[in-house]
């Protein structure tokens, strides 16, 4: 992927909790480790979560504010990754509120991100306040994070609209590609009717599926270490995001579908999906 092309990914949705963050960590270093050049932004003003699961947070000198404001260059402040070439972070601050992210502000510093990087990973706070307006404004296309219960679907359905509504692309007339990736499911607790199956959320929210996250404890302890769980050890979860992300590049297959398939026995999880 030439320079020109650099994509501006957003991982959204409107429920905090579902894996927003653990999954831009795991998506950003999925692409970095395939030889993309791959920044992953914290646009969580306040808060600042990801370099934590990025294992980045004794580093963190200048912020994402920083640069916006002119107290510091990108160079100072983009974080390289040292276990994976291609891979960046740029922190959020803690000491700052989200007023301090401008339009103009952001869209300077991705503009700048641009001329260097194929991919452009913005973790989006939870909502539909000021921050999480910012992450998606700019995007390309979206990753939009659900659990399988309704009140996170419910956000989630309302995370689509304002994408569809108040992005730089829709005022253009142009559409954000979009993409369901299901988190911490579990095909007991389906079964049990403890949770949504699929199905139930893709006809629902009806954007194409990405991905199913399996609930799993390899989730949390890799993120407890510092480590997106692409770079961690062998696991479902892993296999899970490492395909997600080759669906997102265009690359899936049959074979994917037949292991996802067999993950969750009895569910046709493509039948209705049209990647």
């Amino acid at each position: 992927m030439g320079k020109s092309e650099s994509k501006i990914i957003v991982v959204t949705s409107g429920k905090g909790g579902v894996g927003k963050t653990t999954t831009s960590a795991a998506v950003g270093a999925e692409l970095a480790n395939r030889g993309y050049k791959t920044v992953v932004v914290d646009f969580d003003i306040g808060l600042r979560n990801l370099d934590l699961i990025m294992g980045c947070e004794r580093r963190v000198i200048f912020d994402f504010v920083n640069v916006i404001q002119n107290d510091a260059n990108l160079s100072q402040a983009l974080i390289k990754d040292k276990r994976v070439e291609n891979l960046y972070v740029l922190p959020a601050s803690q000491t700052r509120d989200k007023d301090a992210l401008t339009k103009e502000g952001v869209e300077r510093v991705l503009a700048d991100l641009q001329k260097e990087f194929d991919f452009i990973v913005c973790d989006s706070p939870a909502g539909i306040e000021k921050g999480a307006l910012m992450a998606l404004y700019f995007a390309d296309e979206a990753i939009v994070v659900s659990n399988p219960e309704i009140s996170s679907v419910r956000d989630s359905d309302r995370i689509i609209g304002v994408l569809n509504s108040r992005s730089r692309r829709s005022e253009q007339g142009k559409e954000i590609k979009k993409h369901l990736l299901i988190t911490r499911y579990a095909q007991a607790r389906v079964n049990r009717g403890e949770m949504l199956s699929v199905e139930d959320v893709q006809e629902i929210l009806a954007i194409p599926l990405l991905g199913i996250i399996p609930e799993s404890p390899n989730v949390l302890n890799a993120s407890n270490r510092g480590i997106p769980v692409t770079l961690d050890t062998p696991s479902d979860a892993k296999r899970a995001y490492q395909q997600a992300v080759a669906r997102l590049l265009g690359e899936a297959s049959s074979d994917d579908k037949s292991w996802i398939s067999k993950i969750f026995a009895g569910i046709q999880l493509f039948n209705r999906s049209p990647v």
